[in-house]
């Protein structure tokens, strides 16, 4: 398939929108999942209330991906 190999872990990430310049504002989120069972490795900003999160593999079985473990800070009112 056309997997990516994801090494690591977002790490206090902001995702912001395609174009967008300057200090991110409230609602631009932050992901992180940079601590012990953490496993969100890539998130792609879709809309204000849409992105695409990229789990990364199990350590030991790569084949499974049924959990998910990760933190979302700097979220607006009605988001």
């Amino acid at each position: 398939g056309s997997d990516d190999v994801i090494a690591g872990n977002v790490s206090k990430y902001t995702v912001l929108p395609a174009g967008y310049c300057g200090q991110p504002k409230k609602g631009h989120l932050t992901f992180d999942a940079c601590f012990e069972s953490g496993n969100l490795g890539r998130v792609d900003h879709i809309t204000e209330f849409e992105y695409d999160l990229f789990i990364r593999p199990d350590t030991c079985n790569p084949r499974f991906r049924v959990w998910f473990n990760f933190t979302v800070e700097n979220v607006k009112e009605s988001q």
